[in-house]
């Protein structure tokens, strides 16, 4: 077999053999991709014709961001090929797939801020006269009559910065086309755009199929996978589990490929019994009103008695990590209310929450949460310095008799507790994390994906911790991409769909039936 390598400086993509004919604009053909011992990628094979505008689904963790990177020559692919136009195509570096004609719109502007908008569609092809000095008017009008094709009037003298999200968004879109794109990928191009503004890429996107680029299109809004694209190619742990037209499919269908578990399956196996949980009659701990915070969440209302612990359902970019956040006052709002036993947490900020009785188990453990160059006991004293010092100056002896009990009670294993917790098990580092907090004695526990990364030993621990503080009188809010761990661990589960609150699940209908067709925005079933 004849592999075309395409270089930095490779004027023709395609050097070796020409396109074949009626061949997909782009293969992914048995790819697999491996760091250490982890399988992101597992002999994944999809395509894309000419014209074509195609979903590529997934939960988080299904592979989608691996399998972009290996198709825009971020990575290279341990087995498994990519063609364009049914050739062999090896990619060195981005600049090279950039060249071949495959083009990448991020969920970031990955533009220069300061560079005027002209600029940026040209960066580093810019035109240039006849002593090779670049030409800024011929720059800027063809950069105009290219915005205007797509309906954009803006001044392209300015600078990116000083121009609205939606407008950098399409000038991305814009600069991807212009490089005589022949797959144009788009990673949640929607994600920081307006109504109006999302209108727009749509309609770009269909010129584009009509001049038959092919379109990868990566989203969580079901809305649009049904407004754009044709085909859909679903990934599950690293593996394709469908590939098909999007046409005579439901939602139901298309959530539970991504999940796996069939609605109609869980309906069949019976509703799961309902759990209470701890709660009580008593008033609400956590009452949340009106949380909104412009392209994230809009109007979500939570309210949490004591012992009680509700689940946040929804999918990925549902809203709920940014419920969370907005509650623990990790991001401003810029509307709503939180209170705790009635009395409101005011100003917006963490440690208000923390003054407060709010902590929050973040979802990303190592980039938010344990410092890993700390021991274990720095890491659980961490937040509950100030209540262990007098006069500027720390207890040694408190702060360890705090470290003793919390290592204790969570069983955190390690050699002892200078131990740095980057040696820890995942589980265990989940622990310390949640020993942290606890140290803190507080009323509001918000947990995002709590036992995610960590084994199924660790799991069941954690999962048993939750319930034990729920029934200490501890009020939980849980956030977890597992539906099981949702049900079996919620007394109610609150589900958001772009950002609202679509509906609240109670009783008997805390079941996995309800919750999935809940998700695909079908009628909850009886």
């Amino acid at each position: 077999m004849t592999t075309t390598s395409f270089r930095a400086d490779a004027a023709d993509p395609a050097a070796g053999a020409g396109p074949v004919a009626d061949a997909p604009v782009l293969r992914a053909d048995h790819v697999t991709k491996r760091f250490g011992g982890v399988t992101a990628l597992d002999d994944v094979t999809f395509s894309v014709a000419a014209g074509e505008s195609m979903a590529l689904m997934g939960e988080n963790g299904a592979g989608k961001s691996t399998l972009i990177k290996v198709l825009t020559g971020v990575y290279r692919p341990d087995d498994g090929r990519i063609l364009l136009g049914g050739q062999p195509a090896v990619f060195a570096r981005p600049l090279d797939a950039q060249r071949a004609g495959v083009s990448t719109i991020y969920q970031e502007v990955n533009l220069i801020p300061l560079m005027s908008v002209a600029q940026n569609i040209y960066l580093g092809r810019e035109p240039r006269g006849r002593l090779g000095l670049i030409d800024a008017r011929r720059m800027q009008s063809d950069a105009r009559e290219l915005l205007s094709a797509y309906g954009i009037a803006v001044d392209v003298r300015r600078p990116l910065r000083s121009c609205a999200l939606g407008v950098q968004q399409m000038v991305a879109l814009a600069r991807a086309v212009s490089i005589n794109a022949r797959i144009v990928i788009m990673d949640e191009p929607t994600s920081s755009l307006e109504a109006r503004e999302v209108e727009t890429l749509f309609r770009v996107i269909r010129m584009l199929r009509d001049q038959g680029i092919a379109i990868v299109y990566v989203s969580h809004r079901m809305d649009e996978i049904f407004e754009v694209c044709e085909s859909v190619t679903v990934l599950r742990d690293g593996r394709v589990v469908h590939v098909g037209p999007v046409q005579g499919m439901t939602r139901g269908e298309l959530v539970s490929l991504m999940l796996g578990r069939s609605i109609d399956a869980v309906r069949r196996e019976g509703a799961t019994a309902f759990r209470s949980g701890h709660t009580s009659d008593a008033p609400a701990v956590l009452e949340a009103t009106g949380l909104s915070r412009k392209h994230e969440i809009a109007d979500v209302d939570l309210r949490v008695r004591p012992g009680e612990v509700v689940g946040l359902g929804g999918l990925l970019g549902s809203g709920r990590s940014e419920t969370l956040k907005a509650i623990a006052g990790v991001t401003a709002v810029d509307a709503g209310t939180v209170t705790v036993s009635g009395a409101p947490v005011r100003g917006g900020s963490v440690s208000a929450a923390i003054r407060a009785g709010i902590v929050m188990l973040p979802e990303d453990r190592k980039a938010e949460g344990i410092v890993p160059n700390l021991s274990v006991r720095d890491n659980i004293v961490l937040a509950a310095l100030p209540r262990l010092s007098r006069a500027g100056f720390t207890s040694t002896a408190k702060q360890d008799a705090v470290v003793d009990v919390f290592m204790k009670r969570l069983h955190i294993k390690a050699s002892s507790p200078d131990q740095p917790v980057a040696e820890l098990s995942g589980g265990n580092q989940q622990k310390v994390m949640i020993a942290r907090w606890l140290a803190m004695s507080p009323r509001v526990l918000l947990l995002d994906e709590p036992t995610r990364g960590i084994d199924v030993g660790a799991k069941a621990e954690v999962q048993a911790l939750i319930d034990e503080l729920a029934s200490e009188g501890l009020a939980i809010v849980l956030v977890s991409s597992e539906i099981e761990e949702v049900v079996e661990g919620s007394g109610r589960v609150v589900v958001l769909r772009e950002g609202s609150v679509q509906t609240e699940l109670t009783g008997i209908h805390v079941d996995e039936a309800s919750l999935l067709a809940a998700l695909a925005g079908t009628e909850v079933p009886e």
